[in-house]
């Protein structure tokens, strides 16, 4: 499948926006706890759930790495599995996708 510039863009934009978003995670994960221990108890399972939302921020952000390496190696577009073509509604609206639907199910 030929790259397309606006497909490169679109993962590029993608990619700033999950770096961005990494680096808020970050931020307050680190930040330091209120001393009342009701509402510290509660501050640690925000940071739970923050840390979850890291880690698929993170894989999210290999993906649109990945994607972008694949434009660069002329494969992006091309299901990992069948080796056919990935239909352009799909990546349209998952620009990182590397299975086609068939293979997906």
């Amino acid at each position: 499948m030929t790259e397309s510039s606006s497909t490169r863009a679109q993962l590029e934009e993608k990619l700033a926006v999950l770096e961005q978003r990494l680096a808020s995670i970050k931020r307050d994960v680190t930040r330091s706890h209120s001393g009342d221990s009701a509402e510290q108890a509660q501050e640690r399972e925000n940071d739970e759930v923050e840390e979850a939302i890291g880690v698929e921020t993170e894989q999210s952000l290999r993906d649109v790495r990945a994607a972008l390496a694949r434009l660069e190696e002329g494969l992006y577009g091309l299901c990992e599995s069948c080796g056919e073509e990935i239909a352009p509604g799909r990546l349209e609206v998952l620009p990182e996708s590397v299975l086609c639907v068939k293979c997906a199910e």
